[in-house]
């Protein structure tokens, strides 16, 4: 009997633990969403011009 309590307090914590994870990320992906469309960008930043040349000598 105390294994199976032990068990379904274990099977708790990682339930807890899981659904704390999908709180996070699910945070995240709205703060990112948030900053994007402020700037009214579907995808991020991939390069900038000053990225694709090189200086001249």
């Amino acid at each position: 009997m105390f294994a199976y309590e032990l068990h379904k307090a274990h099977e708790a914590e990682l339930l807890r633990r899981a659904e704390q994870a999908r709180v996070v990320r699910q945070a995240r992906r709205a703060r990112r969403v948030e900053r994007r469309s402020g700037r009214n960008e579907d995808e991020g930043v991939v390069s900038t011009i000053r990225d694709r040349f090189v200086h001249a000598a």
